[in-house]
């Protein structure tokens, strides 16, 4: 891919690699599969991307949220997109959950 024709994206998956790390591996073979036309590398607990400029981020995003619907995942993690502007891509955080009591 040359330089000018695509854009970097980092997914953050420190609380998934909390659960189990074997997660972290099946999520990066799942993107190698469904995305064939990106680049992918690891380092630490964030997944650097390198995609097309054309591809849409929100094609990224379902992918990692049907990722975590096949793992059972979905009702303890969800992907959020960072809110600075000097990094692009999502961030897999713990669902927060309200637990309520009846007396």
């Amino acid at each position: 891919m040359s330089e000018d024709n695509t854009k970097e994206l980092t997914i953050d998956v420190k609380d998934l690699s909390i659960e189990k790390e074997q997660y972290i591996e099946d999520l990066l073979r799942y993107l190698e599969e469904q995305l064939p036309q990106i680049e992918i590398s690891r380092s630490g607990n964030s997944i650097e991307l390198t995609v097309p400029s054309k591809m849409s981020n929100r094609v990224i995003k379902l992918r990692i949220k049907k990722f975590l619907h096949r793992k059972k995942l979905t009702e303890k993690y969800r992907p959020i997109s960072y809110n600075s502007s000097d990094i692009k891509g999502y961030r897999i955080k713990e669902k927060r959950t309200l637990e309520l009591t009846y007396y």
